[in-house]
């Protein structure tokens, strides 16, 4: 009898754990509170409990070809940076595509998980739902939580003195939909991350005044990178990555900041963070420079000294997926993590993953290994060398997808496959780090993960050369080909080494 999954939540990392939980044979039932599938990229007009809320102009941080699920790629004419309305069908279309909503029950509420009175024998799990006032008990071997971390907004308002004789407006931009409220008034933001910089810059073309107030600065680059190239599809690739995490730190971080200045010089700009060692989440925007440049966006320090206090945000979490401490490995937390690149392929790898331990497949290590690296990544010690990941959740993109690959097996082999498919071979290690080649081989194997690497560039083009201009091939092509074969030998010679 397949074993009976419960899984929370019917966002992008939902849809994922069903697909994985079918591919292995397993019994999944999606509980989703709202009416329909989509997560936080489903926009509506109120804000609803218990799911994440965004505005009407939400466009992607992460291209197409970067973002989608590994075997489902975008449509070829969606544009490369994707609004919330395309990207929710996106999501339909892989939704049906791989039969996915008849496993799914909406309008239903998780009201409990809870452990079984022979949980330490079984590892089962009693998860009561509310359906129309109607409260149900059911049994489930296994529950994968794909819920996220942006459904609660916090508004500290103690940390604003006077804010009760405060005669305008305040709210937390989960409430926010369209810049119309901001017509004519001074606007004040507080905090530069991507969704108070995004506001910021809607609210400056309807606003008499805004201000972009920022504690510890942040750095903003543009969707568009290096020759018009999707900056992920530049920045994200397995050549630059091992190249980064062979450097020490202070070079690294010297080269990044200094890349990112060429754009924008983010002293000169009030931008610039005031801790350089650690990495900290890029803002992406295309406006804000512009906006500052002419007086519709001032940037301003924090509006108070004190330090407001923080949790450190860090869960005990084995690979930011299984809780240490159970008798049994059956509750996975999918989607709880911030990577450097997209969270799609991400979560769906993590529940690749998760299902294959739920299974009883893969084996994780005993529960002192566990907790021994989840403290020692609590103590957030620097390495030394490539970024340094020392904020709550965050994570290295490549290197921890890899590493969940190595587990199930499907990381690409590069030394083979130089042998055998050299061609493809220069591509994934030269190339962006899509999410074709992590179905490339292994459990889940999809036979169109080649062509669909090999043709990456096609579709990112395809919404942008509106006019094709003929060009003349460059003399140096060859060379450079013949040059980037040789760096590929040597960084696996000494990868192996």
């Amino acid at each position: 009898m397949a074993k009976r999954v419960a899984i929370v939540g019917a966002g992008v990392s939902g849809l994922a754990s069903i697909k994985c939980c079918l591919e292995e044979g397993l019994e999944p039932t999606c509980f989703e509170r709202s009416d329909d599938l989509g997560g936080l990229w489903r926009f509506t007009e109120h804000v609803e409990e218990g799911r994440a809320s965004l505005y009407k102009s939400v466009v992607s941080n992460s291209c197409k070809e970067m973002s989608c699920y590994s075997d489902f790629p975008f449509p070829e004419d969606y544009p490369n940076y994707v609004p919330n309305s395309q990207f929710l069908e996106y999501l339909k279309m892989y939704a049906n595509h791989f039969n996915l909503l008849k496993h799914i029950q909406f309008k239903t509420k998780v009201c409990s998980v809870t452990k079984c009175s022979d949980f330490t024998v079984s590892g089962q799990w009693e998860v009561v739902t509310m359906h129309e006032e109607k409260q149900e008990s059911a049994i489930f071997d296994a529950v994968m939580v794909c819920t996220g971390f942006l459904t609660n907004p916090y508004l500290p308002l103690d940390s604003f003195p006077g804010i009760n004789a405060f005669k305008g407006q305040y709210f937390h931009s989960r409430q926010y939909k369209h810049p119309d409220i901001f017509k004519d008034k001074r606007v004040l933001v507080i905090g530069m991350g991507n969704s108070g910089t995004d506001i910021a810059v809607e609210a400056s073309h309807l606003a008499e005044k805004v201000f972009l107030s920022t504690t510890g600065g942040g750095w903003v680059i543009s969707r568009i990178f290096d020759s018009g190239y999707p900056w992920d599809m530049v920045f994200m690739t397995r050549f630059q990555n091992m190249l980064r995490n062979s450097l020490p730190t202070p070079i690294v971080t010297w080269l990044m900041v200094r890349k990112i200045n060429n754009w924008l010089n983010h002293a000169n700009y009030g931008l610039i963070p005031e801790e350089r060692t650690q990495l900290k989440e890029f803002v992406l925007n295309d406006e804000l420079p512009g906006r500052i440049i002419t007086g519709k966006v001032f940037i301003r320090p924090s509006i108070k000294e004190s330090v407001v206090k923080v949790e450190d945000g860090q869960a005990s979490l084995y690979k930011y997926i299984f809780p240490a401490h159970l008798q049994k490995p059956t509750l996975a937390i999918i989607g709880l993590i911030k990577p450097l690149g997209s969270m799609i392929p991400t979560g769906e790898t993590q529940a690749r993953w998760a299902v294959r331990v739920l299974k009883g497949v893969n084996k994780l290590p005993p529960p002192s290994v566990m907790i021994e690296e989840i403290n020692a990544r609590r103590e957030n010690k620097p390495s030394w060398f490539g970024l340094c990941y020392c904020k709550a959740l965050q994570s290295d993109y490549i290197t921890y997808i890899d590493e969940l690959l190595t587990y199930i097996n499907a990381k690409p082999k590069l030394f083979s496959m130089l042998l055998t498919d050299p061609h493809l071979a220069l591509t994934v290690f030269f190339g962006p780090c899509s999410p074709y080649q992590f179905r490339l081989t292994g459990p889940g194997k999809w036979e169109g993960a080649r062509n669909a690497i090999m043709t990456q560039w096609d579709r990112t083009f395809k919404v942008t050369k509106g006019r094709v201009v003929q060009e003349s091939p460059s003399p140096f092509e060859s060379f450079l080909k013949l040059f980037s074969f040789l760096a590929l030998l040597v960084a696996i010679f000494l990868i192996v080494l």
